[in-house]
């Protein structure tokens, strides 16, 4: 492979990447932002997790202590979740372009 048509694969790939997204985002409609639900949802799970503090727990049953914790580590697992997203910068995505071409 030469350095020229190495230059052209770059070209190229730089070319799709910076025109493909562009042109799917002007066709589609703007996307839902879940950013509300989140939210709502975190509002909740720490509303919950007051009311469990403020409880006087010194007259509950062994089972009741347990579901309490299930209960708050159920929420921590989902509170967890809500953030789980992944990035990827533009530079990340040209390297991984790059190594897909070169590959296949």
């Amino acid at each position: 492979m030469t350095i020229k048509n190495l230059f052209k694969i770059a070209a190229v790939t730089l070319f799709i990447s910076f025109a493909v997204p562009s042109q799917s985002m002007a066709t589609t409609k703007a996307p839902v932002s879940d950013s509300t639900t989140d939210t709502r949802i975190l509002s909740e799970i720490v509303t919950r997790v007051n009311e469990i503090q403020n409880m006087d727990k010194s007259n509950l049953s062994m089972s009741e202590r347990k579901a309490l914790k299930k209960e708050l580590t159920a929420m921590k697992q989902k509170a967890d979740g809500l953030n789980s997203r992944v990035y990827l910068s533009v530079g990340a995505i040209i390297i991984i372009i790059l190594l897909l071409i070169l590959i296949l």
